[in-house]
Parts: structure tokens; C-alpha cells; sequence
């Protein structure tokens, strides 16, 4: 496979190095979360910071959605097919979607980004309704650290939240 770009538009710019673009109509929002009260093999769950336990929380994620006449400013950064492979399976929360004809540069290859799944929504909103949806704010820092002024306020409350990767 020849290599190709991924947009990366939140945390995935934290540290990337890639050409700057973007992505013309669609937007960034907390869009999708993960049910923080099952492991899964090869993911992760958080701990709250101050006392230690798992809470029941929906922890979300930065998405982007279809609007017109918005765009996305991000990364292209370039990934060979055993990384894309790799971030594929990271990327739970989403599905991968050819952006190529979207991003305002020529990157001589497909560029993907990584637009939030139907089941990672779905999470979302189900969180969102139990009033048990939050960002952590490690991640939120992260994301604000890469964007700098283009950041996303959340809509949901933040909380101090500690990231335990799970062994596969």
C-alpha cells in the first residue's frame, strides 16, 4: 500500500509533524465518547484524580460534522499502512473517511481524518442524557496545547481524570 495522510484535527496534532491545512466544510465538537465503565483489550479507562476509583462516566472526544462553509484547520501527516493499520485500531471511537478532495493541499496521496462513529455518538448521547458525559482534562489540555487559540470549549463538564492504557 502507498503511504497516505491523516488529518488530524485534535489530539492527534499533539506532537505530529505534517503540513498544515484544511479541511473544508466541517467542524470540531465534542462528539463521541467512550463508556469508561468497560475494559476493553488495547484501550484505555481513566481513574478519578482525586480519589482513585473508576467513575461511571462517558469520557469525550473531539469529532468533526458535515457544515457548510466552516472549515477545520489541522495537520496532514503522512502514514505508511502498518501505522494506519496501528492507528486504526486506536481510533475506536471513529471511522476512517477519505478527506482528499476536501483538504486544501496536494499531498500526492488519499488523505484520511478520523470522523467519530455511529457507536461512539451514539455514547455520547447517551452520557449526555444521563448527565455522566465529561472531557478529561488531560485530554482537553493536550487538544488546547496543539490548537492553541482554535480550541473547542467543551459543552460538558471537565474533570480531573487519570489514563490507564490496558494491555492488549
Amino acid at each position: 500500500m502507498a503511504p497516505a495522510f491523516v488529518f488530524g484535527y485534535g489530539s492527534l496534532l499533539d506532537g505530529a509533524t505534517g503540513t498544515p491545512c484544511r479541511l473544508a466544510g466541517w467542524r470540531r465538537r465534542f462528539g463521541v465518547a467512550m463508556d469508561n465503565r468497560r475494559t476493553i483489550p488495547g484501550y484505555k479507562y481513566f481513574l478519578d484524580a482525586r480519589t482513585g476509583a473508576r467513575p461511571e462516566l462517558f469520557v469525550a472526544f473531539l469529532d468533526v460534522v458535515p457544515e457548510p462553509g466552516a472549515s477545520v484547520q489541522g495537520i496532514a501527516a503522512e502514514f505508511d499502512a502498518a501505522r494506519l493499520a496501528a492507528l486504526d485500531d486506536r481510533e475506536r471511537n471513529y471511522e476512517r473517511r477519505e478527506v482528499t478532495d476536501l483538504v486544501d493541499a496536494d499531498h500526492g496521496a488519499r488523505v484520511w481524518a478520523y470522523v467519530g462513529s455511529a457507536a461512539g455518538r451514539l455514547r455520547l448521547a447517551r452520557g449526555r442524557r444521563r448527565g455522566t458525559a465529561v472531557v478529561s482534562h488531560g485530554y482537553l489540555e493536550k487538544v488546547r496545547s496543539a490548537l492553541g487559540t482554535v480550541a473547542v470549549p467543551p459543552d460538558l463538564p471537565v474533570r480531573a481524570l487519570l489514563r490507564r492504557d490496558v494491555g492488549a
